[in-house]
């Protein structure tokens, strides 16, 4: 049996799906996971960068530093983190992915409070508005789409990467990719992959939506329009 039929097999197996290594438990595991690196992302990054934008300085600066800990492997430090503590709980896995999800949330966070339009900052704070009111009613909802951009881009990192967790034999659907691999079973390694690419996939389309709805950009319907009376000849 090839790979993409064995993998087909086991995704549609009942008995895959359920107990303390079923699919499901793996999945609870690896949403729990994701979420706690990306809160503690958001919560150490968003608020700089906002800062920083408002502010207007500092920020390249910032953005350049994010950008360097993007060349780090995210392997490496999780390797050298379990080294240094002495402990393979989930701890060094979270530290490791907030590191790797923080630069996309500050560089785009950054970016996108720093190209608001100029002309609408003036404007606004011409009527007189103070910096809190000239913050969250003009530069965050114009800046809002970079910055919902910046949290899907992490967000679809943190949940592929978060297979790393497996490595110290922590959960997350990692387990069934490694548990594939233990037990030379293909079929496995390649379900549990697609269920990680699955799950990124949908990440992405969720924060998408949530993008479009945020764009300050968008549309409404327009009005429909009442169809004109058709005129008529009288005929005498």
């Amino acid at each position: 049996m090839g790979a993409i039929p064995g993998a087909w097999g086991w995704l549609t197996t009942g008995t895959n799906w359920t107990g303390t290594d079923g699919v499901l438990q793996r999945l609870a595991e690896h949403l729990v996971l994701t979420s706690v690196s990306m809160t503690i992302a958001c919560v150490l990054a968003l608020p700089v960068a906002v800062l920083l934008g408002h502010l207007g300085r500092g920020g390249a600066l910032a953005v350049n530093l994010s950008n360097i800990g993007r060349a780090v492997p995210t392997f490496a430090v999780l390797v050298l983190l379990i080294v240094a503590t002495n402990s393979a709980r989930y701890w060094p896995t979270i530290i490791a992915l907030v590191l790797f999800a923080v630069p996309p949330l500050l560089t785009n966070t950054y970016v996108g409070m720093h190209q608001v339009d100029r002309d609408a900052v003036e404007a606004a704070r011409g009527m007189g508005m103070t910096g809190g009111q000239l913050l969250f009613r003009v530069e965050l909802p114009l800046a809002a789409p970079f910055v919902m951009s910046g949290v899907r881009s992490a967000a679809v990192q943190v949940v592929a990467t978060a297979t790393l967790a497996a490595i110290p034999g922590e959960g997350g659907l990692g387990r069934i990719i490694t548990a594939g691999f233990a037990q030379y079973d293909t079929a496995k390694v390649v379900a549990g992959a697609v269920l990680v690419a699955a799950l990124a996939l949908l990440v992405e389309g969720v924060f998408l939506a949530l993008q479009r709805l945020l764009s300050p950009t968008r549309k409404a319907r327009p009005a429909r329009r009442p169809a004109r009376p058709t005129p008529q000849m009288e005929f005498s």
